[in-house]
């Protein structure tokens, strides 16, 4: 396969994950054009130039060095569009908007060079209806290509091609990915959310309804689906603070929106106590107040009864937590036979976590790989769950989720 050489990215929308795939790109100095909207007032280039100035003050850095900044070239569509004629490679970026891309398509495709890769950095959308409007020269080099924010940190970058997508245009891509921007790869199927927003945000919402059903405050949910559980030690409901309750909102609207005939769709319901607080301005951290809220050096939790805001701080029983240090199959009937609620709450989870997976497998994956390192990567947990299943005892397990689906303790009634 000839090398795909990237002299230089033209990044399409400078908002939050264009400005930051900017600044990675930059970080590992690969030129870049940071294309935005043409400023009313001021300079044209004031869109870029200020999403560029505010990279030095993100936390964390999106920048390794802040004078790197000046690496990234400011540009609107009004002036600069000839410039993407010398780019090897153009990254999609702007809003979740699908009439707003498929305008913005329409605009630069007669701009792009003969041999350049185009790709959408799209979380969900249908990577094939974007692909519709370009030209049939254009179609073959187009694909999706979806880091996880914050780009600089997060490891994973899911590649999804189209039916037109020529399978050497993702091997190149591939390489680029991981071997100059350092990033693990999973190429996913063109479905809603992909695999890991879609088995993540599935998995999320799966957690928030059982810890409802057990009668669960946030903090002690956290604790226990956090490192304990090998998984990202900000839990569940303090890791939806961070990505923002409206994010992940779109998130599970998408879901809402393009799954009718999937067997967990009633699982897709936006919570009521999310909805809440998404109402009430409380979008996570961003704005203060999420799930969780800092008063002065105290970190209060939501109470979602009262919706009021008090101490946190509450811990897995111990008697959990040293369940949770066993062998995985241990581990796993240790939970499942337990009249703990924490640990019946835990069985609970990862059972729903085991038949999701299995049941969208075909659909959303070539394997069991790309899902597992999807969850890997995207989401911080030590083990996906196709690992963590097999470790468990694979026939042992599925024979204990099919009888809580066959109980109707399960999110569906689909058979395994």
């Amino acid at each position: 396969m000839e090398r795909f050489l990237v002299k230089k990215v033209a990044v399409l929308g400078a908002g939050v994950m264009g400005a930051q795939i900017a600044a990675h790109l930059v970080n590992l100095k690969v030129p870049v054009v940071l294309f935005d909207l043409p400023a009313r007032e001021g300079p044209k280039n004031g869109i870029a130039l200020k999403a560029i100035e505010n990279l030095k003050k993100l936390k964390p850095a999106p920048l390794g060095v802040a004078e790197d900044a000046a690496r990234i070239q400011p540009a609107n569509y009004e002036e600069h569009l000839a410039w993407l004629a010398e780019c090897d490679l153009v990254i999609e970026a702007i809003a979740e908007r699908m009439d707003w891309k498929l305008d913005l398509y329409t605009k630069v495709s007669p701009h792009i060079a003969p041999h350049a890769i185009v790709a959408s950095n799209t979380s969900g959308l249908s990577i094939g209806k974007l692909a519709a409007v370009l030209p049939e020269s254009i179609r073959p080099r187009f694909c999706g290509v979806h880091f996880f924010n914050p780009p600089r940190y997060m490891a994973l970058v899911e590649l999804i091609p189209t039916v037109d997508t020529r399978p050497e245009i993702l091997d190149q891509l591939e390489t680029f990915v991981t071997t100059s921007l350092g990033k693990g790869v999973v190429r996913a199927k063109d479905t809603p959310n992909f695999i890991a927003n879609r088995v993540g945000i599935a998995g999320m919402l799966a957690t928030m309804k059982e810890a409802e059903t057990f009668g669960l405050t946030v903090d002690v949910v956290d604790d226990l689906t956090g490192k304990k559980l090998g998984r990202a030690s900000s839990g569940t409901f303090r890791t939806a603070d961070v990505v923002g309750l409206d994010t992940m909102a779109h998130v599970i609207k998408t879901l809402q929106d393009n799954l009718h005939e999937d067997p967990f769709y009633s699982s897709y319901a936006t919570p009521a106590v999310l909805e809440a607080l998404i109402a009430a301005g409380a979008l996570g951290q961003k704005t203060g107040a999420g799930f969780y809220k800092k008063v002065g050096r105290d970190i209060l939790r939501l109470d979602p009864a009262s919706r009021d805001y008090v101490a946190g701080g509450g811990k897995a029983d111990e008697i959990v937590s040293r369940m949770l240090k066993k062998a995985p199959a241990e581990r796993l009937k240790l939970l499942r036979e337990s009249t703990n609620p924490q640990a019946q709450f835990l069985w609970a989870i990862l059972r729903d976590a085991f038949h999701y997976a299995a049941v969208h497998l075909a659909d959303i994956a070539d394997s069991a790989r790309e899902v597992d390192f999807a969850m890997r990567w995207g989401f911080g947990m030590q083990q996906g769950p196709f690992e963590l299943w097999q470790a468990a005892g694979w026939t042992q397990v599925a024979q204990w989720v099919q009888a809580d689906i066959d109980a109707g303790k399960a999110l569906s009634a689909a058979p395994l």
